[in-house]
């Protein structure tokens, strides 16, 4: 069934915002989740960008194909076949939050080898991303101690639906809808992607072949980001890092401003998506 899956034309994602016009920035969320996640950072973009965010692969109201296995090249394959679809004239921003980020830093590594003329990145922003390397790739023992109960953790999610949609609809009813959910609905294509993309991923390794400057932003309090498990990625030329103070791991007025100011340096003063093979635009400073 996966090899008969796998051979089909990938699904389109829902476009759930495409609005404003300008140098366009594509908003990818994160695992249970949908669009709504960008919801603070949408208005403050939209005067001057043409601003689209998706629901990925399973979640808000992207399709669940039967049989999806709910691996990172499913939800790359229908997020570069929703690109392809809004035939787009020129470079642009890809941002991805939480497992976003995984997805649009392997649809972005793949694109330095393939070179499709449909899908041309000129920069990549990653949002809280959940860096976990294997343990037996961390060096230094405390965040190898750190990243393992993280990865524990998910496990006993998996494996424990009831707890865990019991206390999924307890948090959720205390955010936006949409922002976080796991219900019956969703349960497949969280547990699968939390296993196949979270726990076994190769982010590290997508950002440091990357031809395109890469932008991370995170909050201080952001309790899926260890101490630590950012040095591999933050010692890398082409990326620049934005901590932002007093921000936990969801997009909040704070955090999306200072998202807002590194996506404005991307497009460049101009209007214009800055050369992805021309000189760096300053990085701008972490909001207080």
């Amino acid at each position: 069934m996966r090899d008969r899956f796998r051979r089909r034309r990938p699904p389109l994602l829902h476009i759930a915002t495409d609005e404003g016009t300008g140098p366009v920035v594509i908003l990818v969320h994160g695992i249970a989740s949908s669009s709504v996640t960008f919801r603070e950072l949408v208005p403050l973009l939209t005067p001057r960008h043409r601003v689209i965010a998706v629901d990925i692969l399973g979640f808000g109201e992207s399709p669940a194909p039967e049989g999806c296995e709910y691996l990172l090249e499913d939800h790359v394959e229908a997020l570069a076949a929703t690109i392809r679809s809004l035939r787009l004239r020129e470079p642009f921003v890809l941002v991805g939050h939480s497992l976003g980020s995984l997805i649009v830093a392997r649809l972005a590594a793949l694109q330095a080898s393939r070179r499709d003329r449909r899908i041309r990145i000129s920069r990549v922003v990653l949002v809280g991303p959940p860096v976990y390397l294997s343990p037996t790739e961390i060096g230094d023992r405390w965040v190898r101690a750190r990243v393992s109960v993280y990865l524990r953790a998910y496990a006993f999610l998996r494996e424990n639906k009831d707890f865990t949609i019991g206390n999924a609809a307890i948090i959720s009813r205390l955010l936006p809808k949409g922002v976080f959910e796991i219900t019956e609905r969703n349960w497949t294509p969280f547990v699968k992607s939390l296993e196949h993309c979270i726990e076994s991923q190769t982010l590290v390794s997508d950002i440091a072949i990357l031809r395109v400057p890469v932008d991370v932003v995170y909050g201080s309090l952001d309790a899926f980001i260890q101490s630590g498990s950012l040095t591999v990625i933050e010692r890398m030329r082409h990326v620049t890092m934005h901590r932002v103070e007093a921000n936990d791991h969801l997009i909040r007025p704070r955090l999306a401003r200072e998202l807002a100011a590194v996506i404005e340096t991307a497009t460049g003063v101009d209007g214009r998506p800055v050369d992805p093979e021309g000189p760096r635009a300053p990085a701008s400073a972490a909001a207080r």
